[in-house]
């Protein structure tokens, strides 16, 4: 049996042998930096950054934070959105020897306490925006959080005072204690940027991100990214780009980053392969459409990585046909699966094939590519990246794996695989098959010409607009109501964000009904706002196994056939 029919379709010039290097993240930067200085690095709001300008930032508040206290064994927390704040902190935090941990706005309370505690958070980077720091501001005193360090995004622009003015009038930020709790970012930067270097013996094993991830019971976990897995995983990406003829251009591409860059999947496709490639990049604070359109059209940007949603926003815009797209040269959708008509309808629009892959946070996230150059399979999400092999573990027998054009768990190994879970050595064994490939919990199966397709879940995860969503989480906040006597919580197709939860809900005896917007406001301070309840239905009584367990396949069953009389 041909256990990698993958490498027969490989785009020209690209070999899955490539060597791939294990280095600290922060030297992705420097290399960068002594090879293109003078190259526009980040485009905000009105102001460039020249990568000489980006790497002398990072230095200063390298020294800064190390003034604090930050070096090696101390994690450092970033609470932040897409401002070259999060760009100057992540490599900031490496180089004073720190560990990065990703905070996610999108996240309860009680979310952010347990990561917070988990990870052992001392330090927390944020802005003063009324979105992020009133959350974090409340973790001081009632968590380990030693100290806040907030910025402002006007600092960041190219006109402060007029930004600063008008988010003020807008109500879009709050005023910041002078107190022995909190360090404005402005201070921690004035300084000369002489930090101490804190050399990495092996890349391969030293943690540079705890990047959370949720399961399906209980709080997340902490997936421990190496500072070897994230540039592999970015040297990948690399390595599949430039084949024959190449698709990048070293120091030449303008890309836009509209991803929330606490999410791995802009960690490594935005801001990591953007260094490592010298392009410019264009934040944008949050993802709009409109203004998406025009910074690619003005712009002349040349790579887009998004989630389904995105394009598909973008290809349904009614200004999109104003607007020339065709400067884009690589498009990348993850996150979620992306439907074949957007894929179709992306490329009628901007002449540029919207490329899909796979991968998962405890992957740095990459695992499959479909190929710039060659061969491609609508429905599949690829091929395996260079350095990865993947197999389909049987699903009754964990001890074998299935022959290919099979369906079975996607396992996989390569460099760009996690160390494990943070402080969780056995839910770390209990993720890893007997010859060490990790189990990622989908279901799939692979061609004879290698490509991968996803068909289904082992673990009882949501994918809504490209976040992990889990349904335990949510039915143990909609058990806190008083009314609710049983419920079961399962993902519907939604045509904008892919999947949404949907709650079915016996009621105790005697207890009334509510609406859907009653229950939502029930859950607002309980649920982050991805993880919201966007359907309702109510049962006299819900089905149940055999062995009286509440049964999610029945209510998906029912669900199908719904729609299929609808159709």
């Amino acid at each position: 049996m041909n256990e990698t029919p993958w490498l027969a379709s490989y785009p020209a010039g690209v070999r899955w042998d490539a060597p791939i290097k294990a280095v600290p993240v922060q030297q992705v930067l420097a290399d960068t930096v002594a090879r293109y200085p003078d190259r526009p690095a980040v485009d905000f709001m009105g102001k460039t950054l020249t990568y000489r300008e980006l790497g002398a930032l990072v230095d200063r508040a390298a020294k800064g934070l190390q003034a604090l206290g930050v070096g090696p064994g101390i994690h450092v927390g970033l609470f932040l959105p897409n401002t070259p704040h999060y760009l100057v902190c992540v490599f900031a935090v490496l180089q004073a020897g720190g560990v990065v941990v990703n905070y996610s706005p999108l996240d309860a309370a009680k979310v952010l306490e347990h990561k917070i505690e988990d990870s052992r958070t001392d330090f927390l980077i944020t802005l003063d925006m009324g979105t992020l720091y009133p959350q974090m501001a409340a973790m001081l005193g009632r968590t380990r959080l030693r100290k806040l360090i907030v910025g402002n995004v006007a600092e960041m622009s190219g006109a402060p005072e007029v930004v600063a003015a008008q988010m003020k009038a807008k109500g879009e930020t709050v005023d910041i204690p002078a107190d022995a709790y909190h360090v404005r970012f402005a201070d921690l930067i004035d300084n000369d940027g002489r930090y101490t270097p804190h050399p990495i013996d092996d890349p391969a094993d030293a943690i540079a991100v705890l990047q959370y991830t949720g399961g399906t019971t209980g709080l997340p976990k902490g997936a421990m990214l190496t500072h070897g897995s994230l540039t592999a995983a970015c040297e990948q990406v690399v390595i599949t780009q430039f084949g024959t003829p190449p698709v990048l251009e070293m120091g030449n591409e303008r890309t836009l980053a509209v991803l929330p860059p606490f999410h791995i999947y802009a960690f490594t496709v935005n801001l990591l392969l953007g260094v490592r490639v010298a392009a410019q990049i264009v934040q944008h604070v949050r993802f709009d459409p409109k203004a998406a359109l025009r910074d690619i059209a003005e712009k002349k940007l040349t790579l887009f990585c998004g989630v389904p949603t995105m394009f598909t926003a973008l290809i349904s815009d009614a200004e999109t046909p104003n607007y020339d797209l065709h400067s884009l040269k690589l498009c990348n959708s993850g996150g979620a699966p992306l439907p074949v008509e957007v894929g179709q309808r992306f490329n009628e629009v901007t002449g540029t094939w919207l490329a899909e892959g796979w991968g998962m946070t405890e992957t740095s996230p990459t695992g499959t590519f479909s190929p710039a150059n060659g061969k491609r399979k609508p429905g599949s999400c690829g091929i395996p990246h260079p350095g990865v092999t993947i197999r389909m573990l049987d699903l009754d027998d964990p001890s074998r794996y299935v022959p290919i054009g099979e369906k079975g768990e996607l396992c996989i190994k390569g460099p760009n695989v996690m160390k494990g879970y943070w402080n969780k050595p056995e839910a770390t064994a209990e993720s890893m098959t007997f010859d060490g490939f990790f189990r990622t919990g989908d279901v799939g199966y692979m061609d004879e010409d290698g490509f991968v397709y996803i068909v289904d879940r082992c673990k009882d995860m949501l994918l809504c607009s490209g976040y992990n969503v889990y349904p335990r989480v949510l039915e143990e906040a909609i058990y806190q109501h008083p009314a609710v006597h049983e419920v079961a919580v399962i993902g519907v197709p939604d045509p904008y964000r892919g999947q949404s939860p949907k709650a079915f809900i016996a009621l105790k005896p005697g207890a009334e009904p509510f609406t859907l917007e009653q229950l939502q406001a029930f859950l607002k301070d309980k649920l982050g706002k991805h993880e919201m309840v966007h359907g309702l239905a109510f049962r006299s009584a819900l089905p149940k196994t055999a062995v009286g367990k509440l049964s999610k396949k029945d209510l998906v069953d029912e669900e199908a056939r719904a729609r299929a009389e609808q159709a």
